[in-house]
C-alpha cells in the first residue's frame, strides 16, 4: 500500500438491519477535497452492494422497527443533522436544523418519535450570537476540571442533552429533555416508549468519573435514577421482562483506567424518584474485556464483542450468565479479526468486520456479502510472533514483511493507551510501511488490552519497567528472523507509544538509528494540568507524588537522548496538548540532539486515524521521508 492509496479506503461504519434490509454506512477520504465522503449502501444477501442515498456525508442508518422508515445522518456542509427517508428509497427528508448538530438516531417502538443527544451551546457562543466570532466571545469562567474533551474542545459551555422528535409530523419539532451541567449518553427507549434510558455522571454531576443508568420520562420531566453501577454503567439496552443490559467497569475514587469492561445485567425499577436497580456482572472481570458497542441481546443469550489477544470478537453472553470467563462465551464472529459494528434481526446477525487486509466488510456466520477493499493492493499478511520477557513473562504481538527476501530495514511501532491493543484489523500505517519495504513490529506489551485487566494493571505505577522490557523482547524474536537487519532498526508510536518512544531513545538508544515519536506523553507533571484527562489519569497510572511522575517522564531523562529524533504532534492536540512536544523538543535542541519538529495545524490528537486527509499524506510522506534517511 502507498500513502495516496489513502483515498482506495472504503470503510464501512454502522450496520441496520430489518428483514431482508440490511444498510450499511460508508466512509472515504477524498484527497482533492481534503474532506471525507459517505453514504448509505444496501447489502443484498446474494450480489454486489447498491448506493441507497446520495448525500456528501451521509452515516449511522437505523431502521425503524416496523420497517417502514430509515433514519441517518447528513452532514453536508455543515454539522450532521437528522434525516428520514422510506425504506423503499426515495429522497431524505431533514428532521432536524440544531446549530452544532446531532447524535445517531434512536428509533422508538411506535416507529414515529426517535431519540438523540446534541450538544446545546451557551447564550452567545458557537455561533448562536449573529455576527459574534469566537475571538470576540466573552471570556469562559470555569470551575470544573471536566470543562473540555480531546475531539470536542470546550464542553461545560455546550453540554450534550437529550432530545426526542416526532420524525414523522408534518412539521418535526425536536424537544430538549434534559439540561443541567452534565452530558447524557447512549440513548435507549424502554420496550412501552414511555422513558428513555441514558448513561449519565453519577448524581448528574459533570465532574464525575462514575456513571449510572437515568430514566428520562419521554413526555417531559426530571431524569430518574435507575441502575446505580459500581464504577461505570455505558451503552444501557431495556428488555421486555422489566431488565437492563449494560456495558460497566468497576473503579473507586479516580482509578478508573486500565478495568475490563463487563456486562451486567440490572432490575429496571422506575418508580417515583427510587432507584433501586443494582447491577449483577455477567461476564468475569479478569478475562472479559468488551468494546464499547452496545450488547444486542437474542433468544439464548447476549451479543458483545470482546478484546482477545489482538483480536475484537463477537461473542455470545449464554442465557443465565453469571461472572462468565471468556472460554465459556460462544464465539460467533471476528476470530483474527476486528468487529467494528454489530446488529441482529430476530436470530439473524450481521457484522462489520475488519481484517489485516481490509478495512472493513459486512459479514455473517455465514461469511462476508461485501468486498468494498477490493482496489486495495500490495497488502502484507500478519505474522504473530511470541517472545520471553526478561522476568520471564510472555510476550505477544505482529510482525508484517515487505515483499523481496530482505534484510528489510526493522520499524519497531508502539501503540497507543497503553490499555489498547495492535491486532488483526487493518491498520494504514502497517501496510504503507511495508508497502515502503520495511519490517513492522507491532508489540503488545504488559500494559495493553485483550490479555486480561492483570495484563492490563501491571504498568500501574511501573510505566518504562516491564513494559519497555516487553517491547524489547518482541523486538528481539523479530530480529532473530533473517527477513530483519539488527543494524537497521527505528523506533515509532503515537500518544503512549510516544511515550515509549521516548522513554527507550533515552534508556536504550544504542538499539536505534533514530526514533519518531508522535502526539506523546513526555512530562507527567504538565500533563496533569493541560491534557483533558491528566487530572486523573497521571496519577492513576503514575501516583500522586510529583518527582515520582517526573522519574516516569522521557522529558527528565532527555539529556540522555542522542539519535536522530522526529517531535510530532498536531496543534489542537487536547489529550496530550502540544506543550508536550515543545518542551521535549527544546531539551534536545539544547542538548545538541539532532531533533526536528514536525507540527500539524488544525489537528487534534486523532490526526494519524482521522485527520483532514491531505494531512493525513502528507504525515505519512514525511515519515517515509525521515526513515529513507535513517534507515537507508
Amino acid at each position: 500500500m502507498r500513502p495516496e492509496d489513502l483515498a482506495l479506503l472504503n470503510v464501512p461504519g454502522s450496520v441496520t438491519l430489518h428483514g431482508d434490509l440490511l444498510l450499511v454506512d460508508v466512509a472515504r477520504p477524498d484527497l482533492e477535497a481534503d474532506a471525507y465522503s459517505g453514504n448509505l449502501w444496501r447489502v443484498p444477501q446474494d450480489g454486489p452492494p447498491v448506493r441507497f442515498t446520495f448525500g456528501d456525508r451521509d452515516s449511522a442508518p437505523r431502521i425503524s422497527p416496523d420497517g417502514a422508515w430509515v433514519a441517518f445522518l447528513r452532514a453536508g456542509d455543515g454539522s450532521p443533522q437528522l434525516h428520514v427517508m422510506p425504506t423503499g428509497g426515495g429522497e431524505g427528508r431533514p428532521v432536524t436544523d440544531l446549530p452544532l448538530g446531532t447524535g445517531v438516531p434512536v428509533w422508538a417502538p411506535d416507529s414515529r418519535r426517535i431519540a438523540f443527544v446534541a450538544r446545546v451551546a451557551e447564550p452567545g457562543r458557537y455561533g448562536t450570537e449573529e455576527g459574534v466570532g469566537a475571538e470576540a466571545e466573552a471570556p469562559r469562567r470555569i470551575t470544573g476540571l471536566r470543562h473540555r474533551t480531546e475531539g470536542i474542545g470546550f464542553t461545560f459551555d455546550r453540554r450534550q442533552s437529550l432530545f426526542v422528535v416526532n420524525a414523522l409530523a408534518d412539521v418535526p419539532v425536536p424537544v430538549r429533555l434534559t439540561e443541567g451541567p452534565y452530558d447524557v449518553e447512549s440513548p435507549c427507549w424502554t420496550p412501552d416508549g414511555e422513558h428513555v434510558l441514558v448513561s449519565a455522571p453519577r448524581d448528574l454531576d459533570g465532574e464525575s468519573l462514575h456513571t449510572d443508568v437515568y430514566a428520562v420520562p419521554a413526555g417531559g420531566g426530571a431524569p430518574i435514577l435507575a441502575v446505580r453501577s459500581d464504577g461505570s454503567a455505558e451503552h444501557p439496552v431495556a428488555l421486555p421482562g422489566g431488565e437492563v443490559l449494560y456495558l460497566g467497569t468497576e473503579f473507586s475514587g479516580l482509578d478508573a483506567v486500565a478495568r475490563n469492561t463487563g456486562l451486567y445485567r440490572a432490575p429496571l425499577w422506575i418508580a417515583g424518584e427510587t432507584a433501586i436497580g443494582t447491577g449483577t456482572r455477567l461476564t468475569e472481570e479478569e478475562s472479559v474485556d468488551c468494546e464499547p458497542l452496545p450488547p444486542v441481546p437474542l433468544r439464548d443469550g447476549v451479543l458483545v464483542a470482546v478484546r482477545v489477544r489482538g483480536a475484537v470478537e463477537l461473542r455470545l453472553v449464554p442465557s443465565g450468565a453469571l461472572d462468565t470467563p471468556l472460554e465459556k462465551l460462544v464465539p460467533i464472529l471476528g476470530e483474527r479479526a476486528g468487529v467494528r459494528s454489530f446488529t441482529s434481526c430476530g436470530e439473524q446477525v450481521v457484522a462489520v468486520v475488519s481484517t489485516p487486509a481490509s478495512p472493513g466488510e459486512v459479514v455473517t456466520p455465514d461469511g462476508p456479502l461485501t468486498d468494498f477493499s477490493g482496489a486495495l493492493a500490495g497488502i502484507s499478511p500478519l505474522l504473530e510472533i511470541t517472545a520471553v520477557s526478561a522476568d520471564g513473562y510472555p510476550v505477544h504481538g505482529w510482525l508484517a514483511l515487505p515483499e523481496g527476501e530482505g534484510p528489510h530495514p526493522v520499524l519497531l511501532n508502539v501503540h497507543g493507551g497503553p490499555f489498547h491493543q495492535h491486532g488483526w484489523a487493518f491498520l494504514d500505517e502497517t501496510q504503507v510501511y511495508a508497502g515502503a519495504g520495511y519490517a513492522v513490529v507491532l508489540p503488545n506489551p504488559r500494559g495493553s488490552s485483550g490479555y486480561g485487566q492483570a495484563h492490563g494493571r501491571s504498568v500501574i505505577g511501573a510505566l518504562g519497567t516491564v513494559d519497555a522490557d516487553d517491547v524489547l523482547a518482541l523486538l528481539d524474536a523479530a530480529l532473530d528472523r533473517p527477513e530483519c537487519d539488527a543494524g537497521r532498526v527505528g523506533v515509532m508510536g503515537g500518544s503512549y507509544g510516544g511515550f515509549m518512544t521516548s522513554w527507550l531513545a533515552a534508556r536504550h538508544g544504542d538499539r536505534f538509528r533514530a526514533a519518531w515519536s508522535e502526539r506523546a506523553v513526555n512530562a507527567w507533571d504538565s500533563f496533569t494540568g493541560s491534557s483533558d484527562i491528566g487530572w486523573f489519569f497521571a496519577e492513576a497510572y503514575c501516583g500522586p507524588d510529583i518527582e515520582t511522575q517526573r522519574a516516569m517522564s522521557p522529558l527528565y531523562h532527555a539529556d540522555r537522548i542522542t539519535l536522530p529524533f522526529a517531535v510530532v504532534h498536531s496543534e489542537e492536540d487536547i489529550r496530550c496538548p502540544v506543550e508536550q512536544a515543545q518542551r521535549m523538543f527544546v531539551a534536545l535542541r539544547r542538548n545538541g540532539t539532532p531533533a526536528e519538529f514536525l507540527l500539524f495545524p488544525g489537528e487534534g490528537h486523532e490526526l494519524s486515524r482521522g485527520g483532514r486527509p491531505k494531512h493525513r499524506l502528507q504525515r505519512f510522506e514525511a515519515v517515509l521521508e525521515w526513515w529513507s534517511r535513517h534507515l537507508s
